[in-house]
Parts: C-alpha cells; structure tokens; sequence
C-alpha cells in the first residue's frame, strides 16, 4: 500500500535523537551483572534522602492532576535565585523548554546560531519549526562569540548558549558573554543553557540572572536532571522578563511537569548539603579523571561540568563496543563529529577508578 501522506519537508533531515543505552537493557543483552553507565551525565549518588521522603508521602494524591501553574516550586525558585515568580516557566526538563522558545518565536526562513559541537536539541528544535540552523565552528572546543556575532543575519531569531557546553564540558566567563551581549541586536533572543551551572567551580562563570535583571533579552534554562538527580522524573525551569515569560507560557500545555516532580523538585532545593556534596564529588571526580588523562598522554578539554570530552586516539563506535562488553557504558564522540572523542560523566570514585582501569586496558588492546 502506497503512503498517500508524508510528514513536513523540513523534518527529512532531523534524525531520531540516540538515548545512551540503559544498564538493564546493556546486562540483558550480554549477559552481565555490575554495569556502570556512564554515558548520560547523571548523578551518581542519586538524589537527596528529603527527595525519597517528599515523594512517599505524596503518593496518596496521585489519582489528582498537577498544579498546572507549579506555583510552590516558582515560589522556592524565586526565592533561592533573587528573582519573581513572574521571571520563572517550569518544563518537562530543559529540553521541553528549549522547544518551547522555538514554538514561539521561529517562523518558517529565520535563522538561529549555535556553537559546533553543541547540544543537538537546539537544531531539532531549528528544524522542526522549518526555520534554519547556523553553526559556528568552536575554537579548542570553546563558543567562538566573535564569529557567532559575524554569523547574524537580518533572519537571525535566536542565539543559543551552553554554558558550559555540552558534549565538550569548556566554560565561558561572565566578562565573555556581558561583552557578547552588549553586541547582539536587541532584536534577537540569546538562550543561555545552564543544565550544568551548579557543578562550576571556576569563580569567573557567568552570572546569567544579571543579565535578565539590566534588561537584556535573554532566556536562561536550568534543570533538576543533573546535580540535583531528577533525571527520572523530568524538570526544568526557565528564567526571563515577564514579557517572554509570558510568550513561552503560550505554547505550553497544561500540566505539562508533574506532581511528583515538582514535589520533588522543592525538596531537592531545601537540601543544600546534599547538593553541595555532590559537587564535591563531582568536583574530585573531574580532577582524577585528568590526572589519568595526562598519565595516559590522552588529550581531554578542560571540564567545568560533571562529564569529560577526551581523546583516545581509536574508533570510539570500537571502543564503545568492547567497553560495553566489559560493564562500562560511555557516549561515543562520532555523534558530535569527533570519532575519534568519547564522552564519559564522572561517577563514584570506584566507578571512576574501574572506567580507568577498564580504558587503559582496553586500549592497550586495541593498539
């Protein structure tokens, strides 16, 4: 039977989006037990002991819709970051809400600018509303912003930012993006994506909520998924001036993030010791990592995040595969354009020292 329908023109060259493969799928295919994932940037330590308690004791209510509104977790939000509940949109995690600034500001023929490599959500995001994606090559894996202000056009809507990046972990400072700003049409909206923000360390970060609070137009996307470990439950939130706040607010479906989540999201916040522990975690992860890095004379880029881009010099699809026969699960760089790059999230400190074990052995291996 001949398909007398086909889906929109613009959606041909969107290919699907590849999760990491989970660790029950990995031992019921080969057969093994012990897997560690460390593919996906997730936390390792899970999240907080308050998150476990909010959510048993919410589970009576759960035959009643969600608080459409999210109205208690804009209120916590609101106070932890200094800004009005009326600067907040809470999502079904970041990536609802990137698609939601494309839903309402791209037409069909506008353009946005994005960094290479970087978060693929934004071209899908690009694509599916027919408007066009510009890349702009990074330079040593860093947002070039002098050439992302040379690539704007009259058809230029949206400028997206991760900071710091993913796949590459690479950071920009405040000074960076505040001379960036003071340069971008006023016209254009510049999306900065900050799902990795709580594991900086590195003092000169930028202070996104300043640049809402002088007025630029700007649109910041944070999310309980990573330091937080709410990946399962999927939120995220969204920072801006009233007015695109407002704009966002009309795409979004009712009920759009869950009961559970945003209980457990306000949970998540009461618990600062929790959240500051796994960034220590994080944080002595990310420096191990580097030191074998440099034992091995493997090239990795400089990580501000909870992952780590790095060089192993072999097929990373090749690599992949026999890593994943021993028990560890990483992201290949091919995804991105570096085949020859693999990704990997800092686990706990035996996970980490295993996956070192595990890549110096493989590696002698494969050369």
């Amino acid at each position: 039977m001949v398909k007398e329908f086909k889906k929109r023109a613009c959606l041909e060259p969107i290919i699907p989006y590849v999760p990491g493969k989970p660790i029950e799928e990995v031992e019921r295919e080969l057969g093994i037990t012990d897997v560690i994932k460390m593919a996906s940037n997730e936390n390792p330590l899970g999240p907080s002991p308050r998150v476990m308690e909010a959510i048993k004791a919410y589970l009576p209510k759960l035959s009643l819709y969600p608080d459409g509104n999210a109205y208690y977790l804009k209120q916590a939000l609101a106070v932890h970051l200094g800004v009005t509940d009326k600067n907040i949109i809470c999502g079904n995690g970041a990536d609802e809400l990137i698609t939601f600034s494309g839903m309402a500001y791209l037409n069909p023929g506008d353009e946005i600018i994005m960094s290479h490599p970087t978060f693929s959500e934004y071209e899908f995001t690009a694509r599916v509303m027919d408007a066009v994606p510009v890349r702009v090559p990074s330079i040593d894996f860093r947002h070039d912003l002098p050439a992302m202000l040379a690539a704007i056009t009259d058809r230029t809507k949206i400028i997206y930012i991760c900071n710091p990046n993913n796949p590459t972990g690479a950071m920009l400072s405040h000074a960076e993006l505040a001379e960036f700003m003071k340069q971008v049409p006023s016209r254009i909206l510049v999306v900065m994506d900050e799902a990795y923000y709580e594991y900086v360390t590195d003092p000169t970060y930028a202070r996104s909520i300043e640049f809402l609070k002088e007025g630029y137009n700007v649109l910041i996307y944070r999310t309980f998924s990573k330091i937080y470990g709410l990946a399962g439950l999927r939120v995220g939130y969204g920072l801006a001036s009233e007015e695109i706040i407002t704009d966002i607010n009309t795409v979004r479906e009712p009920f759009n993030v869950n009961a559970v989540a945003q209980i457990a999201a306000r949970a998540a916040l009461e618990d600062k010791e929790h959240m500051l522990a796994v960034r220590e975690a994080n944080t002595q992860g990310r420096a191990y990592l580097a030191k074998e890095f440099e034992r091995m004379g493997l090239y990795y880029v400089p990580s501000q995040s909870n992952f780590i881009f790095v060089e192993v010099g072999v097929d990373s699809k090749t690599l992949f595969q026999k890593l994943l026969q021993k028990g560890v699960i990483v992201r290949t760089g091919d995804i991105f354009g570096y085949p020859q790059f693999i990704r990997v999230s800092f686990g706990t400190e035996e996970q980490n020292r295993r996956f070192i074990r595990t890549l110096e052995e493989t590696l002698k291996e494969m050369n």
